[in-house]
C-alpha cells in the first residue's frame, strides 16, 4: 500500500466550492481507499491505495469527485516519498524566517516548475522563488505582500494547473503520513 496525499484545488476558497471535510472523507472510503483522513478545510486528504500509477490514480479520483459532488475538482497527487523529498529538498533557510509567508506550489502532471519559474517573475527585495520536483516554493516579505507579484499568478494560464499550500500544512501532512 502506497500513501498519498490528494492536494484538491480551489475548495473553500473565498466561500466558494464549499465541501465539508467528511464529505470528503466518505468520497474517499467509498472508492475504497484505506486510511482516509482530511487535514484542515482547504481540501488535503491522506489515504493509502495499492494504485501505483499516479496519473491513473488521480484520473479515477477526479472523475469520481465530480459524479458524487456534481462539481470538477482538479488535484495535485503527491505520495508520502514525494512529499518527503519535497520537504527535505526546500531551499537552504526555506520556512525560517518570522517576516516572510512561505507556500508550496504543488504542480499538477504535465506542468514543470521551469514554466512557472518562467511566467512568474518575482519583485526583487519581497518575493522569492526556488524550482523543485513538482513544486515551486515561493516566499514573500509579509510587510510588503502587497507589492509581491506573486499573487499574480491566479491571473496567468499556468495557475490552473498548481495548488497552493503553506509551509506549514505541507510539514504537517508530512507527518501525518508518517503516522
Amino acid at each position: 500500500m502506497e500513501k498519498y496525499a490528494a492536494l484538491l484545488r480551489g475548495i473553500n476558497v473565498g466561500g466558494s466550492n464549499v465541501i465539508k471535510m467528511e464529505e470528503l472523507k466518505v468520497a474517499f472510503e467509498e472508492m475504497k481507499f484505506a486510511d482516509v483522513r482530511t487535514y484542515i478545510a482547504s481540501g488535503n486528504v491522506i489515504f493509502s491505495s495499492m494504485e501505483a500509477n499516479k496519473a491513473k490514480l488521480t484520473g479515477f479520483i477526479e472523475k469520481k469527485l465530480l459524479g458524487k459532488l456534481k462539481t470538477e475538482i482538479r488535484l495535485a497527487l503527491v505520495s508520502f516519498a514525494e512529499l518527503k523529498q519535497i520537504v527535505e529538498q526546500a531551499p537552504k533557510g526555506f520556512g525560517k524566517e518570522k517576516d516572510r509567508r512561505y507556500d508550496v506550489w504543488f504542480l499538477m502532471e504535465g506542468l514543470a516548475s521551469e514554466e512557472v519559474l518562467q511566467a512568474v517573475k518575482p519583485k526583487e527585495g519581497v518575493d522569492t522563488m526556488a524550482g523543485g520536483q513538482g513544486v515551486v516554493y515561493a516566499s514573500r516579505l509579509i510587510s510588503l505582500a502587497g507589492r509581491s507579484h506573486l499573487i499574480r499568478v491566479n491571473k496567468m494560464p499556468v495557475y490552473q494547473n498548481i495548488t497552493v499550500r503553506s509551509w506549514n500544512t505541507a510539514q504537517k501532512l508530512l507527518g501525518l503520513m508518517g503516522n
